[in-house]
């Protein structure tokens, strides 16, 4: 989920990153709503807004440099916005914008049906094992 603020690359083309936008740009949306990060900072977000520290903790498990890539990109699609206060120290909130609030409610539907469905899709799991593990012993 990078974020690419330049459009050229090393050689001084177009970067891979700006021709797969142009080309399927709504792709690239999905990605970053869906994405392993992208989805626990927009649930989190949900509840109310976080500063990045709060935030960090609230998700638990994600480093600070992959933290700062998925809010960068969130807030250039629109979805998240960064208030930054003139203080000392500096204080920095996150919170959802009404276009990433309307993205947050549908991951976290797909989130909870996940939930209530989790013992369907381990038995499913187990049924699969067990199917395949019999085919590689006829075999």
């Amino acid at each position: 989920m990078r974020v690419s603020t330049e459009g050229t690359s090393a050689a001084g083309g177009p970067s891979k990153y700006v021709i797969g936008e142009a080309m399927c740009p709504h792709r690239m949306v999905l990605e970053h709503v869906t994405s392993r990060w992208g989805v626990l900072v927009l649930i989190e977000l949900l509840d109310r807004p976080y500063r990045f520290s709060e935030l960090r903790r609230a998700i638990g498990r994600v480093s600070e440099k992959m933290l700062t890539q998925t809010l960068q990109t969130l807030e250039r699609d629109g979805l998240v916005h960064r208030d930054a206060k003139p203080v000392i120290p500096p204080r920095v909130d996150y919170s959802l914008t009404d276009l990433g609030r309307e993205a947050a409610e549908q991951v976290r539907a797909l989130a909870l049906w996940t939930e209530s469905r989790m013992d369907d899709v381990e038995k499913a799991r187990r049924t699969y094992d067990e199917a395949r593990e019999t085919q590689s012993r006829a075999s």
